[in-house]
């Protein structure tokens, strides 16, 4: 802390994270800790089972190792901080340090909202346009999409940073959570937050509301085109290619919904923090399982794999 004249200003805060389980702090972090490796190593494997296999060189699946690999990048921006405060008597970090984290966070989060919307229009233009989706979801606008996606979130965590930059900490300096957002630091500013308010909420309007009907809008159109199949072979064949997308998509806006609808106060409970582990740690995990688990190119792609000797 650094005083100046009558003010305190804080240089560092401290993330209570689950330090009030202490009988449970080394269930927490093994069972964290399993959760962060299998994440790592099953979106990994699918990143390069995807770059290994010729059959998945599709617009699909290009777009779902990029999901992959925010996915590994998404939860290494929280997980790695939170496991390592399991062994420390003070959980702090300093003010920079959590801009830093926040950064990161956001526009993991946001680059996969926009992520998602990509992949729903590229599910439209399978489902709707089947004949013209080679040369509609070419590779040229398939990495537009997804650089855009990237720089569509670079931008609104930069324009989020900048906010927080602006913010002047007095105390007290206690997070009650296990990593740095926005909702927590702006009840802890000791300034004027409604400049940050006000961009929050716009920002989630951008990449939250507008992202969230482009897809719903999709889908529309979607379960239009499937309800005018004929056959109940062909219905159930085309919206198995929509399914896991659909599922994922839930999860994510669900959970994060639920948590900053529940935390717009700023406060954080045991239970929004336990939370906000779903959609912070739990979702990175579950993507590969959603989009695997019933997907025949991703089997067949194993089998493949496996008589050429691989190690899968």
């Amino acid at each position: 802390m650094i005083r100046t004249g009558n003010i305190t200003e804080i240089t560092y805060f401290i993330l209570l994270g689950f330090s009030d389980f202490p009988r449970m702090k080394a269930v927490l972090f093994f069972v964290f800790l399993v959760i962060y490796v299998t994440t790592l190593t099953w979106n990994l494997s699918l990143i390069i089972l995807i770059r290994m296999d010729s059959h998945l060189h599709i617009p699909m699946y290009f777009f779902l190792s990029n999901l992959s690999f925010l996915d590994i990048c998404y939860v290494t921006s929280t997980a790695p901080k939170m496991l390592s405060d399991f062994f420390q008597e003070q959980h702090t970090i300093t003010i920079v340090g959590c801009a830093v984290q926040y950064f990161f966070f956001a526009t993991m989060g946001l680059s996969e909202s926009c992520l998602m919307t990509a992949m729903a229009y590229d599910r439209y233009v399978a489902i709707c346009n089947p004949l013209l989706y080679s040369s509609v979801m070419s590779p040229t606008l398939c990495i537009g999409m997804v650089l855009g996606s990237y720089m569509a979130a670079i931008s609104g965590s930069v324009s989020q940073q900048c906010a927080i930059l602006q913010l002047h900490f007095c105390g007290p300096n206690v997070i009650h959570h296990f990593f740095c957002d926005m909702p927590q630091l702006l009840v802890l500013s000791c300034t004027d937050t409604f400049s940050a308010k006000l961009l929050l909420a716009i920002v989630t309007m951008i990449f939250g509301i507008i992202n969230v009907l482009v897809i719903l809008i999709s889908y529309v159109y979607i379960v239009i085109s499937i309800m005018k199949i004929t056959t109940a072979k062909g219905r159930s064949k085309a919206f198995n290619t929509c399914a896991s997308h659909l599922t994922a998509v839930s999860f994510f806006y669900i959970s994060s919904s639920f948590v900053y609808l529940s935390s717009s106060s700023g406060g954080s409970s045991n239970f929004d923090r336990f939370a906000s582990v779903f959609y912070t740690v739990m979702i990175p995990m579950l993507n590969p399982l959603i989009y695997s688990l019933r997907n025949k190119e991703i089997k067949d792609a194993l089998k493949r794999l496996q008589k050429k000797g691989g190690y899968y």
